[in-house]
């Protein structure tokens, strides 16, 4: 795909470092001519100094040939100007990132109105991923999909848990209603056979129906209730998005923020809320807003550096649930070394949504992507299929399909019915077919077995 780029900030960069490996043509648009040349040496990719907006430029970077062009500037109202501009002047798709909370009631509109095939909300996305981890505390990330109907979780096997030194096949708790497909360990990925030995800090992806991982992590004493009392730094969008979405689960929120008119304005716009005019970093403030008795601390400051710190002292002080968001993808390494292993990243999350996009536009024509996650610090992939008449292999059993290595069939969602497949299942038509894989730039089904073999 010939692809633009517009804005060479941090989310540009992740965008263009995940296309480059797919091997699209990559060209990236920016005034700011060192952050153009940074993405440029790093990447070996295509860079026009200039303005998204004008047409002199977008028709130097070859927009009227353009499949997709994604306007990432750090300004709503030029994203959405570059969509309007690409498309009139013959890209076939556009994408723009949209951050204001008074454009989220106008999605919409944007998109009819203005020809924007997807718009993205950051701050909107991190507070929907910060609030499946407030439904499901005891673990540490959580993916849907088949439209609910399966979840795929992350966590760390710790010390007591009964999982430490077991081989997979013989963890009673896990029969045939859940998988665990992936595990991390010293920073290399292991798509696992059945004598694969667990070891306590071992980072683990399981999947399967959500009532059946609650049952599991009840069975492993690991079982939180629901977030109740979350203490929230900062009161940024993220913190805006979050509290509405939370507060229909009955949830009282506290929010501390330095800035005397935002908290004025979360006041009038939160009433639910608790809204406190504090320094965040300050520890005695923490404690005198009992930080301890919190069942959850979320630290949204606009600085990584006061993130990490604060949800380290909230570690140190016994707060079972830490969240911390991070935009510097260098402060992932660090966060996760010191013990956070619970990280938001507004950034990784947009380039995500764009990337599954992205795969649906290649392939919407053959075996159809339903939903993509970048997993394992994204050296990992979980990807959906819905399951469509050109599948080579339907309605065989599994165990007669050389599948490739790296590549695990975690989930067949047929109809209502959940299979954690064996060698004897089959995959059918319609069926949504959940894989986790090593491999980039996978986009058909038919693709995960051995050519020849298909």
């Amino acid at each position: 795909m010939d692809v633009i780029i517009i804005g060479a900030g941090k989310v540009g960069y992740t965008l263009a470092k995940f296309l480059s490996k797919e091997e699209d043509n990559i060209t990236v648009i920016d005034n700011n001519i060192d952050a153009l040349n940074s993405i440029i040496e790093k990447l070996d990719i295509m860079g026009i100094k200039g303005n998204g907006t004008s047409l002199k430029i977008l028709h130097e970077a070859g927009i009227s040939k353009a499949d997709l062009v994604i306007s990432v500037t750090g300004s709503d109202e030029v994203n959405m100007l570059c969509s309007l501009a690409a498309k009139k002047l013959g890209a076939k798709y556009t994408i723009a990132r949209v951050r204001a909370p008074q454009y989220s009631e106008e999605i919409l509109m944007l998109k009819d109105e203005l020809g924007i095939d997807l718009v993205i909300n950051p701050e909107k996305e991190a507070a929907l991923e910060i609030a499946k981890l407030i439904k499901f505390p005891s673990v540490r990330s959580v993916d849907t999909f088949a439209k609910g109907k399966v979840d795929l979780v992350g966590f760390t096997i710790l010390e007591g848990d009964g999982l430490d030194g077991e081989a997979i096949q013989d963890i009673k708790y896990l029969k045939d209603s859940i998988l665990i497909s992936g595990i991390e360990r010293d920073g290399e990925i292991h798509i696992p056979s059945g004598d694969f030995v667990l070891h306590k800090n071992d980072k683990l992806y399981v999947i399967g129906e959500h009532k059946k991982i609650e049952v599991f992590f009840k069975r492993l004493g690991k079982f939180q209730d629901r977030i109740k009392n979350p203490l929230i730094i900062g009161g940024g969008r993220i913190t805006h998005y979050l509290v509405n979405i939370i507060d229909s689960l009955r949830v009282t929120s506290k929010i501390i923020e330095l800035d005397l008119d935002k908290c004025i304005e979360l006041n009038e716009t939160l009433p639910e809320a608790i809204v406190i005019n504090g320094d965040g970093t300050d520890h005695e403030l923490l404690l005198s807003e009992n930080l301890q008795e919190a069942d959850a601390f979320i630290a949204l400051t606009g600085r990584d550096e006061e993130n990490v710190l604060t949800s380290l002292f909230a570690i140190n002080n016994n707060v079972k649930n830490v969240i911390t968001k991070v935009t510097r993808f260098n402060y992932n390494v660090i966060a996760k070394n010191v013990g956070i292993d619970t990280i938001i990243s507004p950034k990784a999350i947009t380039a995500n949504k764009i990337l599954k996009y992205i795969r649906f536009l290649k392939n919407k024509k053959k075996c159809c992507i339903e939903n993509i996650y970048k997993i394992f610090d994204e050296q990992a992939e979980a990807i959906e299929f819905l399951v469509r008449e050109d599948v080579k292999f339907l309605n065989r059993k599994l165990k007669d399909i050389n599948i490739i290595n790296d590549i695990i069939i975690a989930t067949i969602v047929r109809n209502d019915k959940i299979i954690i497949p064996s060698g004897d299942d089959k995959i059918e038509l319609g069926d949504r077919v959940i894989i986790i894989t090593k491999r980039d730039k996978l986009v058909d089904i038919n693709d995960i077995v051995v050519r020849g073999n298909k």
